[in-house]
């Protein structure tokens, strides 16, 4: 029987007995954890606001063997809020959809429970704080997050430089098979010729460059984003569930009659 605490951020919460929830985390030191927080549901349990999804939290595991993750869930046994900023991305729909869908990207990407993922980690609480204070458009914060989490994980695209033959840029094709931008002597079927100012907006998202992306226009924003959603859809080999609630310039698109969005406070784990 052992203790372990970490830090993380609640992924996603599913109802288990009569007040219990199983809660799945994207911690610092072990990568996704799922850990049962008991009578969490019930009214007067303060410990259960802590355990919302968006929520950057410190907490405690009671594990019965040597190993956090082992053949049966931990106990979330002591929790204490870091940031909640769960307060300030529900009550602005946009926000919402777009931290959702960060929210199944980062646990997408770390498919494995147990295995440290710091990077991907690190990003899901910075693009969470950005989403929570508004300094960027939702869709904006999104998409660097989304290329961000695909550069981690071994799949940076190229923004410059063809991403086949390394023919120093710019080059006006792109590829999502290819891994970015091409020249004409590498051109693959299926590319497509974006806008200059598209590839601009994404390479600044990748690395920063937040002056030039706010001021794109938006018809290159969702030009760009519709890219990111492709390059995403490749690499993941199926799209997120939540990215269909967001639309290219940020607003909300309403579900169609019997469709049902993707609920980050209560989905199948």
């Amino acid at each position: 029987m052992s203790l372990f605490r970490d830090e993380g951020v609640v992924l996603r919460t599913q109802k288990l007995g009569e007040a219990d929830r199983i809660i799945s985390l994207l911690t610092r030191g072990h990568g996704r954890v799922r850990a049962v927080a008991r009578g969490v549901r019930r009214t007067k349990s303060k410990f259960g606001a802590r355990l919302e999804p968006f929520s950057h939290v410190d907490i405690q595991f009671f594990a019965r063997g040597s190993e956090l993750v082992g053949r049966g869930l931990p106990l979330c046994t002591q929790s204490e809020t870091i940031a909640p900023y769960g307060g300030a991305i529900v009550g602005d729909y946009a926000r919402y959809t777009a931290g959702t869908a960060m929210l199944e990207t980062a646990e997408r990407f770390t498919d494995h429970e147990g295995e440290p993922a710091v990077q991907q980690y690190l990003l899901l609480v910075g693009g969470l704080r950005a989403l929570a204070r508004g300094e960027h458009a939702p869709r904006l914060i999104l998409d660097a997050f989304l290329l961000r989490s695909l550069a981690v994980n071994g799949y940076a695209p190229s923004f410059v430089d063809c991403a086949r033959c390394g023919l120093d840029g710019p080059n006006r094709f792109f590829s999502v098979a290819a891994g970015g931008v091409i020249c004409a002597d590498c051109r693959v079927p299926g590319s497509v010729v974006p806008s200059t100012e598209a590839i601009g907006l994404l390479s600044a998202l990748l690395t920063g460059d937040w002056p030039t992306a706010d001021a794109c226009e938006q018809r290159h924003v969702r030009e760009g984003s519709g890219l990111v959603s492709a390059y995403l859809h490749w690499h993941l080999e199926r799209g997120l569930r939540s990215l269909r609630y967001v639309d290219k310039d940020g607003t909300v698109r309403s579900p169609a009659p019997g469709d049902t969005a993707h609920d980050a406070r209560s989905a199948p784990v």
